[in-house]
């Protein structure tokens, strides 16, 4: 957003928000927190799967939070349709596994879907892997090799935390260990290894101990045709999926943190222990990742998620780590960033400089959608913080871009010859709405969309 016209949009805003803007770290709500996803329950190590248009939440459990030492039952499923509610799916206990037998070492686990089956790895302990299959994102499951699938004595690192990866070529790949890292093919039943593994070199990693190491729970995804691997909260990039990857940098640094998430942490700081995924749906991406600060005990840990937005450059800016979350919002505390959307259709994100991100390739048609906004009652008009390039109308709608019409704001010209987008009224607003933008007008490319806030 041109810096004019940010100053005219502050100035609207400031009254009601009191916000001071660092880059794209404003605000950390704590009302209506959805982080941790699963509070007191122990649910850790996430890995979340979008299938059948559901997000998938693949979990280890911590027994208690009296815990003393890393005590894992079994595995868990949980689902969810928005990123904000959770039900719990299913349980695999170990002694359904070819473990046969009570376990307490439950580790981090995986899933995949192929030729119509599905595919859940899971670590016992830090020694070796196994797979279950089943015909739905839940199962049931059953144990199809009544032994590992990654034996102890398979490589030189330790066979678990393991993640599978699809290549955009359609082929899986398995990648596990601490360290050092392997990574082998995987046939086409997904149950058997293509080809010994093979190690995954990194140039000048760095982890939570230091320069020169990495640590357990790798994590493998792509953006953009460059290959991410991820150990927690330190990543490295590829422009091949075996590597070799160059060290890039972290997912948060001291600005990530809103007030009570920063502490209490892992001995060695608070990028210790970030075991989690990265994740994309309806055109956002997310990072899930494991959190103490609100248990206090590293043994009995929580879910987070947050929104990853990826710079012009490909490095990923630092995350926000907060209680409100991802999809929900909070309208009290201030502005809410365009690029926070929920869905969106049509439009992408870029880099803006300070201001953080915008939405840009706005053109007629299409939407981006908010749900669970929050703190609306008494709120009656919603003001749009954007750089338009020529005249445009927004529709603001309810839930989708078919929706009930709740407000229109349209762009005029003024006299300076530059076009202006006044506040919208909004009719019929309850205390919690789920809200869409539509664009409509003619010509392409409409402007640059940084914030909205309402009033």
């Amino acid at each position: 957003m041109a810096k004019k016209s940010i100053q005219v949009f502050l100035s609207l805003t400031r009254s009601f928000s009191r916000i001071v803007y660092l880059s794209m770290h404003l605000v950390f709500p704590s009302l209506h927190a959805q982080n941790p996803l699963i509070p007191n329950q122990g649910v850790n190590d996430p890995h979340i799967r979008i299938f059948e248009d559901k997000a998938y939440l693949y979990a280890t459990h911590d027994r208690s939070k009296d815990n003393t030492r890393f005590a894992m039952d079994n595995w868990w499923i949980w689902s969810s349709e928005d990123l904000v509610s959770w039900k719990l799916e299913s349980i695999l206990k170990p002694e359904d596994t070819y473990i046969g037998k009570t376990f307490d070492q439950c580790w981090a686990t995986d899933a995949a879907y192929r030729n119509g089956t599905y595919y859940w790895y899971f670590s016992e302990g830090n020694r070796q892997a196994g797979v279950v299959v089943g015909e739905s994102p839940a199962g049931p499951w059953t144990d199809p090799l009544g032994k590992p699938l990654l034996d102890s004595a398979l490589t030189p690192t330790d066979e678990y935390d393991m993640t599978v990866f699809q290549d955009i070529d359609g082929e899986f790949y398995i990648l596990f260990g601490v360290w050092e890292y392997y990574m082998a093919r995987l046939n086409e039943d997904m149950i058997s290894l293509a080809e010994e593994p093979r190690k995954v070199v990194i140039h000048n990693p760095v982890g939570p101990y230091g320069e020169g190491s990495t640590d357990d729970k790798p994590f493998l995804h792509t953006y953009q045709g460059r290959y991410y691997l991820s150990w927690g909260a330190f990543y490295a990039v590829s422009e091949t999926v075996y590597g070799p990857y160059e060290y890039v940098g972290t997912l948060m640094n001291e600005q990530s943190f809103a007030p009570g998430y920063a502490a209490p942490t892992w001995p060695h700081g608070p990028l210790q222990g970030r075991h989690g995924s990265f994740f994309e749906w309806h055109g956002q991406w997310y990072v899930a990742y494991c959190d103490m600060s609100q248990t206090g005990n590293r043994r009995f840990r929580d879910s987070f998620i947050s929104y990853v937005h990826y710079r012009e450059n490909g490095e990923i800016a630092p995350v926000r780590v907060d209680g409100i979350g991802v999809g929900q919002y909070d309208a009290s505390s201030g502005r809410i960033e365009a690029e926070d959307y929920f869905k969106a259709s049509g439009t992408r994100k870029k880099e803006s400089g300070a201001c953080g991100f915008v939405i840009t390739d706005l053109d007629p048609g299409d939407y981006l959608v908010y749900p669970n906004i929050r703190g609306l009652g008494g709120k009656t008009k919603i003001v749009l913080g954007m750089v338009l390039n020529h005249q445009a109308t927004i529709e603001i709608r309810r839930a989708g871009p078919e929706g009930d019409l709740l407000g229109e704001c349209m762009a005029y010209k003024s006299q300076s010859g530059t076009f202006v987008l006044p506040a919208c009224t909004l009719d019929k607003l309850g205390d919690t709405e789920s809200i869409c933008l539509v664009f409509k007008g003619e010509g392409q490319g409409f402007g640059e969309f940084d914030a909205f806030v309402f009033k």
